[in-house]
């Protein structure tokens, strides 16, 4: 795995998305997570959601994704990774994740990411440290 070319200002490359109408209830055998917010329209809508919404740890492993996928796809290189989820995801809609290297240490990268979906801002204020 290789860190070249991630000074300070780089960009890692965007990665874009679009989880299909039946991803949240993948993720919730995946993962566990049966709220019903995430996989019953109807219970969904009875709390004032639009719809079902995507899994919040589902937008951040999608940001952990386009971390590890700049540096050649080792998740071992993605040594920590912070996010706030600021905004609910939707399935069928692309999502847009957007990596900025903001510190170049001795040891790899310090970065700051955003996860979007149209001008809805699900995650913000994502911090990431890439490691060689």
């Amino acid at each position: 795995m290789s860190l070249e070319g991630l000074d300070e200002g780089a960009e890692l490359p965007e990665l874009r998305v679009t989880p299909d109408k039946y991803l949240p209830n993948r993720y919730a055998g995946a993962s566990g997570d049966f709220n019903p917010i995430h996989i019953d329209p109807e219970f969904a809508r009875q709390v004032g959601l639009p719809g079902v919404i995507l899994h919040g740890l589902y937008s951040m492993a999608l940001v952990a994704r386009a971390h590890t996928h700049a540096v050649g796809g080792d998740p071992r290189s993605l040594a920590r990774l912070r996010v706030q989820f600021r905004g609910m995801g939707m399935p069928e809609q692309e999502i847009v994740i957007q990596t900025k290297v903001v510190e170049r240490t001795e040891h790899g990268a310090i970065t700051r990411s955003e996860a979007t979906q149209g001008e809805n801002r699900i995650i913000r204020n994502g911090e990431g440290e890439l490691r060689a």
